[in-house]
């Protein structure tokens, strides 16, 4: 599990162009607003919190329309020349990820396969292909596909 510390939050504030994180009890609470588009999001990052029988880190967006959860992120990934922060959670072979940007916006990708974002992208449909290259910058953080997973049916 990873070890999410106020040196992350700084970093995330940093990369989304935040004025602040606030730390409130149990976690990390950072706002975006986009003036001129009229957005507003609320990004919390629980380190350690129980999620069922086990602990884990939860991140929660907050959006006029969403209400977003990742459970059990097992990492992030901040893209400073992107300007967004994408977090991650592995589950038996499949990704998810929530994408936050600078300009107060995310996106929600839920059980990609896992193989999907180190594959061909050109062979792809572009509903399939969005996925794999918004989660495939998270490729450096994910535990490395396993053995049956490479070999062909």
């Amino acid at each position: 599990m990873i070890a999410f510390t106020e040196a992350d939050a700084a970093r995330v504030v940093a990369v989304l162009g935040a004025d602040k994180y606030v730390f409130q009890d149990d976690h990390f609470r950072i706002r975006l607003e986009n003036r001129e588009e009229k957005r507003l999001l609320t990004l919390e990052i629980f380190p350690r919190i129980p999620l069922g029988d086990r602990e884990g880190m939860l991140v929660v967006v907050y959006t006029a329309s969403a209400h977003l959860q990742l459970h059990h992120c097992s990492g992030y990934v901040c893209s400073e020349e992107l300007g967004e922060v994408t977090f991650v959670a592995e589950t038996a072979g499949t990704l998810s990820g929530i994408v936050v940007e600078q300009g107060a916006a995310c996106s929600l990708y839920a059980g990609l396969d896992r193989k999907l974002i180190s594959s061909d992208f050109t062979k792809l449909g572009v509903e399939v292909m969005l996925s794999g290259v918004a989660l495939s910058l998270a490729e450096e953080i994910i535990s490395p596909p396993e053995e049956d997973e490479e070999k062909p049916s």
